[in-house]
This record gives C-alpha cells, structure tokens and sequence, in this order.
C-alpha cells in the first residue's frame, strides 16, 4: 500500500458509512421486518441491507482483505489475511427497530489483529467518528480527546447496571449515566470526551469493538480487559471477556483498583 494509505482509505470508507448510514436512516421508524437470530439477537432487513451495501463498496477494494459481518460470521472460518475489514452494520439493532436514535453504522479495518482504520457513523445525531492509526481521532472532522484526570470522583460512567453499582461502591461520587445502546458508540464516547468510563459485558464481539479500540486510542485513552490486557481482533474466536476505556491515567486508576479487589468486578 502506498504512503497516501490514510487517505486512500479515508476517501474509500467515508462515503460508503455515511450513505450506509443515510440508507438506514432512511427507513429508520418506519414499518420494518425483524426476526430473531439463532443466538437471540435481533436482525432487521436494514442489517442486511446495510451489510449488502458495505460488502459491495469495500469488499472489492482489495481482494487480498478478509472480511468479518456480524451478519455473514460463520464460526470456524479461516484467517490469515494480513488486513480484514470488521463490519457492524446496524450497532445497536435493537434501538434501531425500537425507534431510539442511539444506533451506528460501524467499519474497522484491522491489520495483523489490531485497529489500522476506523468508523462509527451516528446518523440520527450526524456524528461521523473516524480514526486511522498514528494520526488522531475525530468527530465530523474536529478532533476529539479522552478526558485527562486519574481520580475517579464525579466521572461519568456508562455501561451494564451490574458494573456501575460495583464502580459506586469504590467511590459513591460517579455519575451513572444513561445507557447507549450501541456500544461501539458507547466507547466512541469516551474517546470524545462525553463520557469518562465507559464498561462492556462478557460476549462483546469484534464488530462492536474495533473500530472504538482505535478511536479510544487514537483520542489517548485505553480500552482493555478488566485485568488490563489489550484485544486482539480477528482471532477464529470472535468474543471478549468485559472490557473498560477511560482517559489513560483514570483507567490505570480502575485497573489497579480492580487488581486489589477482584472481588467486586468478579
């Protein structure tokens, strides 16, 4: 790939999110045909479509790319591509069908396991997220920062109800925040500084975490494993454990709290 690879790529994969992005929006609460997975999440046609459009503008780009959908995965399928695009198409399906606006359009681009490119496109709330390794993260162009800081008192924190009533009890002064339901921009979040903890649970695939690894990164935060270990992406098994981002001096804070109480994040 040539030096110009960020822009390159920047011009290949903008595009395509926002109008994936806009095709959605599109019939966003409007009548829609959903069903239920084998694993009991929720898939709408608008999933598909959406993932029809991404395959058709990215796939091609580089055939020697691998290609990982949360709605084309098939467990045991080979790796071994120096580079795979790691795709979401609607994150968040079921705010998307229940008419609330917290839903994203996610594309990473992974390169031997960790995050080379990424974007996460809100589009009810016109937030375009994009980050590419080595050069920073933004929102709508405006680069975006984690929150500085290491003490823990009155941070806001998102995230499953069972991780925050465990952060209360190591300091009663964080603020819980409403829950995003997509978790890609849940994280996103914390990269822009909207939020200054963000947890995931137990099962979080790769597409839902990606893209926000790098922009976490990119905008100086950390996002790993509670015992602080970092991810690595397109593994033949694509699920993590429960993870934590934050600004990087406050997620050492909950690391090392977390390392003396394993027993209140157990």
């Amino acid at each position: 790939m040539p030096d110009n690879d960020h822009a390159v790529l920047r011009a290949l994969v903008e595009p395509a999110v926002r109008d994936a992005g806009a095709l959605a929006l599109g019939r966003f609460r409007g009548p829609l045909r959903h069903w239920t997975k084998d694993n009991a999440s929720p898939v709408s046609e608008i999933d598909i479509a959406v993932d029809e459009l991404l395959h058709e503008r990215l796939a091609g780009f580089d055939p020697a790319y691998g290609w990982l959908s949360e709605e084309t995965y098939k467990p045991g399928a080979p790796k071994g591509a120096d580079r795979t695009w790691i795709i979401d198409p609607i994150d968040g399906t079921r705010a998307y069908i229940g008419g609330l606006p917290d839903w994203t359009v996610v594309v990473a681009l992974v390169e031997h396991g960790r995050p080379l490119l990424a974007a996460i496109f809100a589009p009810v709330a016109d937030e375009f997220f994009f980050a590419f390794r080595g050069a920073g993260a933004t929102v709508n162009a405006a680069p975006i920062r984690a929150t500085d800081g290491a003490t823990l008192a009155g941070s806001r924190a998102a995230g499953p109800h069972r991780f925050l009533e465990r952060l209360q009890r190591l300091d009663p002064n964080i603020a819980r925040e409403p829950k995003v339901h997509s978790l890609a921009l849940r994280l996103a979040r914390v990269a822009q500084g909207r939020l200054d903890i963000a947890f995931a649970s137990d099962a979080s695939h790769d597409w839902d975490l990606a893209a926000a690894d790098l922009l976490v990164h990119e905008a100086g935060g950390t996002l790993t494993t509670l015992d602080g270990r970092t991810l690595v992406y397109d593994r033949p098994v694509p699920t993590h454990g429960a993870l934590i981002a934050a600004g990087r001096a406050r997620h050492q804070t909950l690391i090392d709290l977390m390392r003396d109480r394993q027993s209140s994040f157990a």
